[in-house]
């Protein structure tokens, strides 16, 4: 045997015993979300499950990092003109489609009207928006009517509607209408043809993801999906995700009740962790179009009726999770504010009741809404029918699932007729925190959340605050905003609190976001 069959012989072995050796098994990681995926649009819905699948599969222009700051994601420069007015934009080289189309300046330009058809800060920023036009296929600019600091918070905006990006023949969809098509760019591909609602989501490594060089900040820097496959699995009933939990049949839980949470500390292979640095904050939201809440001095009746206390005993019962907070835009932030706060939030029946009667309330009963399958919304709806009775409301609660509940305060009938006329939220503090990016707040009338306020004033300071770019201007102008807030009351916020997540030891690399995201978790 010469040398060269040999060598032949060595490695037609060597690509045997390659062959034989075992494949690398596919790490899978198995969570439950705080509620089903059964909505994929994250511009179309605010539910957060929706806004969390959509961090999974698509990407964004800009991304918030741990400091607050914003930061470039898929854009690589942004040039901004002296005067203020032009923006313009290029992207990373290699993005593509998860089908493996380069992404384009056009498909973004699409996808940023689409987005702010529907979103509170996209709509304040399109008013001053003169146009956008693609350069070339990587470069877009964007020319402002008037210089703004809103341009990249904007582009950036953290929490529900994220500006995600898609490509153009998607996006070119209506923003009322929901898109079925989840063709994105992010570190994960959605299975749709595995998608079972009520059952299972999933999602697979995209291995064509570019992640940037940076190291991940929040929702800034590298994003690496250090796991093959991600599934979402429907668990409704607490005790049996628990179960499943210590029993290492799923990896993490985003949600356990926290009278469950004992169960959980007590176990060695479980760690505890909170994913939000803000938290979230409780929410009375009010249909301003129908009898009695459609009378100002019938809804400010409110702050004087409810205490925060209450509401958050109710859902969280361990003072050290949670936290009373008169401001408006979140305690500890940057327009957090006391102004106007005195009397208000302290369960001054007296003072309801006088007002009650001065506006003229004749008894109509208030069709209160309430969540039975969200643990931190359960509970809220009984303390608001108890404290609102207590000021001489009449309350009529009904109870219904989450998703019941959304699809129901889409319904602009009147509350006797398949209508509202109110129902507690929780949503996440980051989106809170001035008057712009606070969704809630948005009084805009046909343009704003369900609930529908309409007030002219408050739509004026939101837009000077998009239009300003001084700090102590701004500052200014957010406690003018939360005194018209107090005086007009397009809802009540009844304090703030933290949820608290769950997950093996087994299981690392968890950031705390706001949006629980999977890209740089790793299962061992």
């Amino acid at each position: 045997m010469n040398r060269r069959q040999l060598a032949r012989l060595l490695l037609v072995a060597f690509a045997l015993l390659v062959n034989a050796a075992p494949a690398r098994a596919e790490t899978v990681l198995r969570v439950v979300m705080n509620s089903d995926l059964k909505i994929v649009d994250p511009v179309w819905s605010g539910a957060y499950v929706t806004r969390d699948h959509g961090y999974m599969i698509y990407d964004t222009l800009f991304a918030t990092d741990a400091n607050g700051e914003i930061r470039p994601q898929m854009v690589d420069r942004t040039k901004i003109s002296s005067d203020g007015l032009t923006y313009t934009f290029t992207l990373r080289d290699g993005l593509k489609w998860h089908d493996g189309q380069p992404v384009t300046a056009e498909d973004c330009i699409a996808s940023i009207q689409r987005w702010a058809s529907r979103d509170a800060v996209g709509q304040k920023l399109m008013n001053i928006v003169a146009s956008i036009t693609a350069r070339d296929p990587k470069t877009f600019e964007l020319q402002l009517k008037e210089p703004s600091g809103l341009v990249l918070p904007a582009l950036g905006k953290p929490d529900v509607n994220v500006p995600f990006m898609m490509p153009k023949r998607i996006a070119q969809a209506p923003g009322n209408t929901q898109i079925t098509d989840t063709m994105g760019s992010g570190p994960f591909i959605f299975r749709r043809d595995l998608w079972r609602p009520g059952q299972i989501a999933v999602y697979g490594r995209n291995p064509d993801y570019k992640p940037r060089d940076e190291p991940v900040s929040r929702l800034a820097g590298g994003k690496r999906a250090l796991v093959d496959r991600i599934e979402l699995l429907a668990m409704p009933d607490h005790q049996q995700a628990i179960n499943a939990l210590l029993a290492g049949e799923i990896d993490f839980i985003e949600a356990p009740p926290f009278d469950l949470h004992r169960l959980l500390e007590r176990d060695r292979n479980i760690q505890m962790m909170t994913l939000s640095p803000v938290g979230s904050q409780n929410v009375f939201r009010i249909n301003h179009l129908h009898k009695p809440f459609d009378n100002p001095r019938i809804r400010q009746a409110l702050w004087y009726a409810f205490n925060q206390e209450d509401f958050l005993k109710a859902v969280v019962g361990d003072p050290a999770k949670y936290k009373v907070c008169k401001a408006l835009f979140i305690c500890g932030t940057t327009y957090a504010s006391e102004k106007g706060t005195a009397g208000l939030l302290e369960s001054n029946f007296d003072k309801a009741r006088v007002l009650l009667k001065e506006a003229g309330y004749d008894g109509t009963p208030v069709v209160l809404l309430q969540s039975s399958d969200l643990f931190w919304q359960t509970n809220l709806a009984p303390v608001a029918k108890r404290l609102m009775e207590q000021a001489g409301f009449k309350v009529d609660m009904q109870p219904m699932t989450w998703q019941s509940i959304v699809i129901r305060g889409a319904n602009k009938s009147p509350p006797e007729a398949g209508g509202w006329h109110a129902y507690l939220v929780s949503p996440s503090a980051m989106g809170l925190v001035n008057p712009v990016s606070n969704i809630i707040l948005n009084s805009s009338c046909e343009k704003a959340l369900s609930g529908w306020p309409c007030d002219p004033e408050m739509e004026k300071l939101r837009d000077q605050f998009a239009r300003e770019t001084d700090p102590a201007k701004l500052k200014e102008i957010a406690e003018a905003a939360q005194l018209r807030a107090f005086e007009w009351t397009p809802y009540v916020h009844l304090g703030e609190w933290r949820l608290i997540s769950a997950a093996r030891k087994n299981v690392t690399g968890f950031i705390s976001a706001g949006p629980t995201i999977f890209w740089n978790v790793e299962k061992k």
